[in-house]
């Protein structure tokens, strides 16, 4: 009986362990996403340059997330 409760903590830890990585790389895309769309639409409307800064902070963020998802499968293998 003891050993089926250690399986199925062993289990839990890696179900939570691949929640806490899901949900950091979804804020690794989010954060940079809201940051950087709106800091170039923030430049777009103060420099009258309507969607150059967007679409500069749009590929910015893609950059950004796609390097930090990197470092985190780096980091897990």
């Amino acid at each position: 009986m003891l050993l089926k409760s250690k399986e199925k903590a062993t289990k839990d830890e890696g179900a939570f362990s691949a929640m806490a990585h899901v949900f950091g790389i979804g804020y690794e895309i989010a954060i940079p996403a809201v940051i950087f769309t709106f800091c170039g639409r923030y430049l777009d409307v103060t420099f009258g340059t309507s969607p150059l800064f967007l679409l500069l902070g749009v590929f910015v963020f893609m950059l950004s997330s796609a390097y930090l998802i990197y470092v985190r499968i780096r980091r897990m293998s």
